[in-house]
């Protein structure tokens, strides 16, 4: 297969994460279709969408300036996930389960970052 974002660890991370979410939010209340399901649901595309897109600049710095974005999804992500424990849409082993994908892929993409960084100078 061709070299490309489909590759890269932090994006498949970010896959297993989406797909995660997109099966977990089927059991909210249908109250939340148009609220929470949708934001975690776009939160969690964001993630990924941004790193292929970045991945597609060919620019070292466009890539990290949307790894970054990628960032920000995450951490909206961690604060949908947040809300969906208060609200006991999850339950708490759910919550940890998404929360520990969520630091695994943050040192992923932290990493990225820093190599993109170094790439970039050398």
């Amino acid at each position: 297969m061709k070299s490309d974002f489909r590759n890269l660890d932090v994006w498949k991370k970010g896959k297993e994460i989406r797909i995660f979410i997109f099966n977990l939010v089927k059991k909210f209340p249908d109250e939340e279709k148009y609220r929470l399901v949708d934001q975690m649901i776009r939160a969690s595309r964001s993630v990924t969408a941004n790193i292929a897109e970045g991945y597609g600049r060919y620019n070292y710095q466009d890539n990290i300036r949307f790894c970054r974005q990628s960032r920000g999804s995450i951490f909206e992500l961690l604060d949908h996930i947040e809300v969906a424990l208060e609200c006991v849409y999850i339950n708490n082993e759910e919550y940890l389960k998404l929360q520990a994908n969520i630091e695994e892929i943050l040192a992923i993409l932290n990493g990225y970052v820093k190599y993109l960084k170094e790439k970039k100078t050398t």
